[in-house]
């Protein structure tokens, strides 16, 4: 993805994006469910922009949720996640980030970067395009990367460094329980759409639970069955003409039937039953049948009610309506899920929580209670804690008469008598918090993890380094490369869920070496430099000479005085505060001149002997131009580098013997002063 600098976003946003999302599946809040059994086409994305997006790019770039769709879905088996999106035009840009909303508010994802498990931000601009990339993107068992920031920010006028990404990141490690958001931004400010997949990983996000009618209940009047599902199902897969349903005893009886709680349009957990004429009292059942839109109601995953499946109901003499369940919990749970058979007059719900308390391991205190609402009547209450629940245990929730007169009210105006109580268990809250030792060896060092479970945890999972790691509760990592390491350690009781990343150096590399010139000339004083990498405490250098210095840098080093070239071995030891040590070694000639001249006569015979012409012991010169003539004054020979010499031949064809001019300048290192000298000399054959 190109991506905006930072003094243009105000700019190119007016231009390029619209107005903020309002669409359903365009915000956190409002995303699709989706699971891993179909490819989901959207064929148009309307234009509009969300919130600046966290990331971990550190590029100078804002990155928004432009023109986006959200996508819900939860794992069902731990394991690595593909999937891909298709732009139905290959040149648009898509990005997405996946993010980890188990036991979060959805809305919070742009406030934090915890949430991140992977994102591609990677682009395939008209650049990328002429390099072969297309417009697609996701995860896959090629990718090698889990963040891709933006690509080409050149493009519009941002400053390096640039990403240059691949649009296929490595498939992310999802765990069963867990609750993600996909957001797809389409950066490409067109109405092209794309299909969504999943498949070639190994976890599974489709709920295989076989849907069913969990409950059912009559209205006050005996019109209106309120039925309750086993879990969440389409809404646009139910017939508006009530025809998925059937009373077997009264045919003919459901008149209509609409969706509760759909307001985003997607799916729901409850269906209200409309009847031609009120059901006199009596023992009843509610079947599930094919209806005039060729289904049952089917769940996200199109899995549908299977036909015949049926929930039996009792309409009876009014009488009091009890309290009837608690929703499963959560972690940490702040609120806790009352359900009625029977819907509640929301006016008769004390706003303050007083119509309930609870008891049980540990203090908790109730701050609020509200009901999901329709046409004055809830069928379930929201009670708000003032502190989540984060200890485990057996608690009680019993009904009293509340700040405002009563306990509560159902829909027939019968009073729910106090103390009715309903227990629940909560799980306790986890975590993953472990120690580690290290044992620092001078080749490899080992890791020691150790983890005690508590809080029923029965499920961990450690990642070294991106790389999925040991099942054990003490793992021990042996690491033979040195450095930065990252250990993510993540673990759960069914419930709760915790997770520690830990990074910490292993800073105990150790490598010898130094800086000195290959050659010297006789009378010059040698410099070596120390460069060795290492918490390093001693240093023990040989100069082959027989001498010998404990320095890091030793002092300038003068070699014995010899009237031959002669080649010299230094080596240095360096020993670490592990007592590890390691060895560099350098060869050193030391010249026998370094008196720049040139040979009055060559013999390019091959005998290894006075070949070549070339100025010899030129090591001090700099700017060097060396220049060779025939006696007709034509140039035969040309260097700039002293150690390529001439032999006697143009082109590979031998000269004839006699006398060559020839022409050297050159600038003295030392001195800096400039010299031209000239002379002959006879090339013999």
């Amino acid at each position: 993805m190109k991506r905006i600098p930072l003094l243009w976003i105000a700019f190119l946003l007016v231009l390029r994006v619209g107005a903020q999302c309002t669409t359903n599946g365009q915000t956190p809040q409002t995303a699709f469910p989706v699971c891993g059994v179909d490819t989901f086409s959207q064929q148009n994305v309307p234009t509009c922009v969300n919130q600046v997006v966290k990331t971990f790019c550190n590029d100078g770039v804002i990155y928004q949720d432009i023109n986006p769709f959200w996508y819900r879905f939860t794992c069902f088996q731990t394991g690595t996640l593909g999937f891909s999106v298709i732009p139905n035009n290959l040149n648009d840009d898509y990005d997405w980030v996946l993010y980890d909303i188990t036991n979060r508010n959805v809305a919070d994802v742009y406030d934090s970067t915890n949430f991140i498990v992977t994102y591609n931000w990677s682009g395939n601009s008209s650049l990328e395009s002429a390099r072969g990339y297309t417009g697609i993107t996701g995860t896959s068992t090629t990718g090698t990367q889990s963040f891709a920031c933006a690509t080409n920010p050149q493009e519009l006028g941002g400053s390096p460094p640039y990403s240059d990404a691949s649009t296929i990141n490595k498939m992310p490690v999802i765990y069963q329980g867990h609750t993600y958001l996909l957001m797809v931004s389409h950066f490409t400010q067109t109405q092209s759409g794309y299909n969504l997949s999943f498949g070639g990983g190994t976890a599974s996000i489709t709920d295989t639970t076989q849907p069913k009618l969990s409950s059912a209940f009559i209205s006050c009047d005996a019109r209106t069955i309120t039925l309750v599902l086993n879990k969440r199902m389409k809404c646009s897969s139910l017939a508006p003409d009530g025809t998925d349903f059937i009373l077997p005893s009264v045919p003919g009886a459901v008149l209509s039937a609409s969706a509760i709680n759909c307001s985003n349009g997607f799916d729901m957990d409850s269906v209200q039953i409309n009847l031609k004429n009120p059901l006199p009292p009596g023992n009843y059942s509610l079947q599930a049948e094919v209806g005039t839109d060729g289904n049952t109601v089917l769940d996200n995953c199109n899995a549908p009610l299977a036909v015949g499946a049926s929930v039996p109901f009792t309409v009876t003499p009014e009488q009091p309506t009890p309290m009837d369940s608690i929703s499963p919990l959560g972690c940490s749970p702040g609120v806790l899920r009352l359900v009625f058979k029977k819907p509640i007059l929301c006016s008769s719900i004390a706003a303050d929580g007083s119509d309930f308390f609870v008891t049980g391991p540990t203090p908790v205190s109730i701050t609020g209670a509200a009901g999901n609402c329709v046409n004055g009547m809830t069928s379930d209450i929201l009670i708000t804690l003032s502190a989540p629940i984060v200890v485990g245990g057996i608690y009680q929730i019993s009904l009293r008469t509340g700040t405002d007169g009563n306990t509560i009210v159902d829909e027939c105006g019968q009073v729910t008598p106090a103390p009715s109580s309903l227990n629940f268990a909560a799980s306790d809250t986890v975590s993953a918090q472990f120690s580690y030792t290290i044992q620092y060896g001078c080749k490899a060092d080992t890791v020691y993890y150790a983890y005690s479970p508590a809080g029923g945890v029965n499920q961990w999972q450690w990642t070294f380094d991106n790389q999925s790691g040991s099942p054990n509760l003490g793992p021990v990592m042996i690491y033979t490369v040195f450095g930065q390491k990252t250990v993510q350690h993540v673990v759960t009781n069914g419930v709760c869920s915790d997770t520690m990343t830990v990074s910490f150096a292993l800073d105990n590399t150790l490598k010898a070496a130094f800086q000195a010139p290959d050659v010297v000339c006789p009378k010059d004083l040698l410099v070596f430099a120390d460069s060795s990498i290492g918490n390093i405490m001693n240093w023990d250098w040989n100069f082959g000479d027989g001498t010998s210095s404990s320095d890091e840098n030793p002092r300038p080093h003068l070699f014995p005085n010899t009237l031959t070239e002669k080649t010299y071995t230094v080596s240095l030891i360096v020993t670490n505060n592990l007592m590890c040590t390691d060895t560099a070694q350098k060869t050193i000639t030391k010249l026998q001149s370094c008196y720049i001249t040139v040979p009055n006569a060559f013999t390019p015979n091959g005998d290894g002997k006075n070949d070549y012409l070339y100025p010899l012991n030129a090591y001090k010169a700099t700017d060097l131009l060396f220049r060779v003539y025939n006696r007709y004054g034509q140039l035969v020979f040309e260097t700039r580098d002293w150690t390529r010499k001439w032999d006697g031949t143009i082109n590979g064809i031998p000269q004839d013997t006699g006398v060559y001019v020839w022409m050297l300048q050159y600038t003295d290192q030392e001195s800096g002063k400039k010299f031209f000298l000239k002379g002959t000399s006879v090339l013999i054959r």
